[in-house]
């Protein structure tokens, strides 16, 4: 029987008759590759957009959100490990075909789709068609990821595709390889083709006590944003709680965060943000004159001060999906 390989992730598993490959959702049938997966999510909600997070998107909008098992990497540390490393056979899932998403999201009034919680490019084929039945009726698509995607699937995936949140879990090959089961450098060509092809990006950062809290790599992760994407790009410092396979870790404690937080301001970030913290962190800020411009109270947007995406009181452009 012919071997096939796919081409999908920068792993790309070459799989003999069916066998599945390592994201446990995709296999040759026959010399076909097929996904286990299409049509079928296992959680299907509507988040606020702050939930993603996607804090220069279309604030205090809700967007349908939806998901299937399987993902590309390992990381010890998942959230949504059930159902990451989790198989088909063992999720309960949604009979949804993508115009169904397409309806689901109409009839609930959320201006967007948001392909999330485990890693959308295991559910490639179905993200995409949901993405094309989106645009199709005027909805924006939106996507969270691990970035670790080869970039051919990206290029076709963005044409469709409004806005992404990325993880750049760490500017260290040694984390990635020894934590996530993966490696950085195709993160890091996701990120600046993404960018490059206009789609708006923000870079989430999980805060891992002793793996990537060094002042070392946080400096390095905010000179690379800064040099390779700009200074405006959102970054979002998130606070790590026991999960997985580091339950031995504590939570990040907040002056960590706080750290990292002004060892991003001082490297030249306009828009760094805490997440899984209450505090003035959640906010945004002109970048310029420094004034409050939306106020969060966790996922609820309490004051968006913004006029026609400028500081109303220093008239800065600040950039994103505003409208």
């Amino acid at each position: 029987m012919a071997r096939v390989k796919c081409e999908l992730c920068p792993t790309e598993c070459v799989l003999q008759d069916y066998q599945i490959g390592g994201c446990r959702v995709r296999m040759n049938k026959g010399g076909v590759l097929w996904s286990l997966v299409w049509g079928r999510p296992c959680s299907v909600n509507i988040d606020p957009i702050e939930k993603k997070p996607l804090y220069h998107v279309l604030p205090g909008t809700g967007t349908l959100s939806i998901a299937t098992v399987g993902c590309v990497l390992t990381c010890k540390f998942c959230q949504n490990w059930q159902i990451s490393q989790g198989r088909p056979e063992e999720a309960r899932a949604y009979h949804l075909p993508p115009l169904e998403v397409a309806k689901a999201a109409l009839y609930y009034r959320t201006p967007s789709i948001t392909y999330t919680y485990t890693e959308p490019t295991v559910f490639y084929e179905y993200m995409l068609e949901c993405a094309q039945a989106a645009r199709a009726v005027g909805l924006r698509n939106f996507m969270h990821t691990c970035g670790y995607i080869n970039l051919q699937p990206l290029r076709q995936l963005s044409q469709w595709l409004d806005a992404a949140n990325v993880d750049l879990k760490a500017m260290s090959e040694d984390f990635y390889q020894r934590i996530c089961g993966g490696t950085l450098r195709p993160v890091l060509q996701c990120i600046l083709e993404l960018r490059r092809l206009g789609v708006w990006v923000e870079i989430t950062n999980l805060v891992i006590p002793t793996l990537n809290d060094s002042d070392r790599l946080l400096k390095a992760l905010a000179r690379w944003i800064r040099a390779e994407l700009g200074p405006e790009v959102p970054l979002h410092l998130s606070r790590f709680f026991p999960y997985y396979k580091l339950r031995n870790l504590p939570p990040t404690p907040e002056q960590t965060l706080w750290r990292a937080r002004e060892i991003a301001l001082s490297e030249g970030l306009k828009y760094v943000y805490l997440g899984n913290l209450r505090s003035r962190a959640e906010h945004t800020y002109c970048g310029r004159c420094g004034r409050l411009l939306i106020e969060r109270l966790g996922y609820r947007v309490r004051r968006n001060l913004l006029r026609e995406s400028r500081c109303p009181f220093c008239g800065q452009q600040v950039p994103g999906l505003w409208a």
